[in-house]
């Protein structure tokens, strides 16, 4: 098995090259989704939240209100710092249960936002790190419905590209389009990829 971990900040456009990796047969374990699944209503996390936060971080409905819980961690390190101990360590079980499932020949690409912030780089065989311009990136986050302010205080609050670079042992750089992101992950996976697999 080839453990690949795939981060990038915000905007930067890891989800695409997760994407571009599962055409090419890689099994892509995305960090953000499964933390969304582990505070779905009626979960264990969802549970521990509101035990951490109170009612006010759940909709009318009982689902987690993500706007609200944003409003109530973003800027303030403690409080957030007092959710990742709540969520990191159900995002990192699930996770190794699903790479515990892949068979044993399989590219497993762990996408992983927080990957430097939380000191798993060690973790993976390769780390692959999606490097994007901050004025493209926040011009993305923008077009999803982000302010500009917004966007650059989250951008703010991730790890540094030179701290990403630091942990790297490649960096896809995605400043032009998705084909040319295409032929660069492409490569990555001829040069880097199916020589570690033998």
């Amino acid at each position: 098995m080839l453990r690949i971990g795939l981060t990038g900040g915000i905007g930067s456009g890891k989800s695409t090259v997760a994407a571009l990796l599962a055409e090419r047969g890689a099994l892509v374990v995305d960090a953000d989704r499964i933390a969304r699944e582990v505070v779905e209503p009626g979960t264990p996390g969802l549970a521990a939240v509101v035990a951490e936060f109170g009612d006010s971080v759940l909709t009318a409905e009982g689902a987690l209100d993500r706007p609200a819980l944003a409003s109530v961690v973003f800027g303030d390190p403690a409080a957030r710092a007092r959710l990742d101990a709540v969520v990191h360590p159900l995002v990192r079980a699930r996770a190794a249960e699903l790479v515990a499932a892949a068979p044993a020949d399989a590219v497993v690409v762990q996408d992983v936002p927080l990957l430097v912030e939380t000191g798993q780089a060690g973790s993976y065989d390769l780390v692959l790190v999606v490097e994007t311009e901050p004025a493209t990136r926040v011009a993305r986050l923008v077009d999803r419905g982000l302010s500009a302010d917004d966007a650059r205080a989250r951008i703010a609050s991730q790890a540094t590209d030179e701290q990403r670079r630091a942990v790297a042992d490649v960096v896809l750089r995605n400043d032009g389009d998705r084909a040319a992101l295409a032929t660069a992950v492409e490569r990555f996976w001829v040069e880097r990829v199916r020589p570690a697999l033998g």
